[in-house]
């Protein structure tokens, strides 16, 4: 089997996010590749626009949800421009799933905090909607979510269910000047944010995802609530391009990102050499 050759997948939805990131919902052409395909929360694929290239997204539907694939991107450059371009009905290709995985096994039972920012939600979605589709096997759940602005906030339709659910606890923050007349959420940092929510730390995880300066300003905070590092999970997506550990592009020293990675706790995060 050539290890290059994607999926071809129909594109069956595409659900503009922001003005800049936008949703594409997937399913498989082969009817035998949909029914056995599996994977687990925080492994990621490579997407490509024929003609274009391929980039690297991490799965942003959950396991629990089978039938089809969602991928959230910014235009950025030639390949998400391309794919941005494609319409429901066009075919892309799709290699994966790659890398590991949130450990959400180890963590039933526990209280569960997701921190993410920007399009960084993209990722902890998938373990959000994971874990909500086996609510009874998991504790409390708190959502801290912040983006630069109200028009920047990725699943706004998600966002809404997520808030009117009991057994949800949903924090939404926006920075400061990027508030509307209308907006009826926070207005400061994630890290600021996280801290006024004080969510327990005693038997619970947390999965942080977002820009790098909102990580490294974020890890402090959950070390301050009483988070140990290794129940501190990350995920990151660092040049990531043959998605097998051939190309050398995602290396941090001895560490490859898509085969190692993408999932990562702090301690290790934190044993990575300083080029991170």
């Amino acid at each position: 089997m050539n290890v290059y050759e994607p999926y071809l997948m129909t594109i069956d939805d595409v659900i503009d996010e922001t003005a800049d990131t936008r949703t594409l919902r997937l399913k498989f052409q082969d009817e035998s590749v949909a029914e056995s395909f599996d994977f687990r929360a925080g492994q990621f694929g490579e997407y490509s626009a024929f003609g274009a290239g391929e980039c690297t997204f991490c799965i942003a539907s959950p396991p629990t949800r089978r039938g089809y694939l969602e991928c959230t991107f910014k235009s950025a450059g030639k390949v998400t421009s391309a794919l941005r371009d494609l319409n429901p009905g066009d075919t892309v290709g799709f290699r994966g799933p790659y890398g590991n995985h949130f450990p959400l096994n180890e963590m039933e039972g526990k209280d569960l905090v997701f921190i993410a920012g920007g399009i960084g939600l993209a990722p902890v979605r998938c373990v959000i909607w994971n874990v909500l589709d086996q609510r009874d096997k998991y504790g409390k759940v708190t959502i801290v979510y912040g983006a630069r602005s109200v028009g920047d906030l990725c699943y706004k339709r998600e966002l809404q269910e997520w808030s009117e659910r009991d057994d949800v606890t949903l924090w939404q923050t926006v920075d400061p000047g990027g508030e509307t007349p209308e907006w009826k959420g926070e207005v400061g940092f994630v890290p600021t944010v996280l801290e006024k929510a004080a969510p327990s730390a005693e038997t619970a995880c947390a999965v942080l995802c977002g820009p790098p300066i909102m990580i490294k300003l974020t890890l402090p905070t959950l070390k301050k609530l009483g988070f140990e590092d290794d129940a501190i999970y990350t995920t990151l997506e660092n040049r990531m391009k043959c998605g097998i550990g051939k190309c050398g592009r995602c290396n941090i020293g001895h560490v490859y990102v898509c085969v190692d990675g993408p999932v990562f706790t702090a301690a290790q995060l934190a044993a990575l050499p300083p080029e991170y």
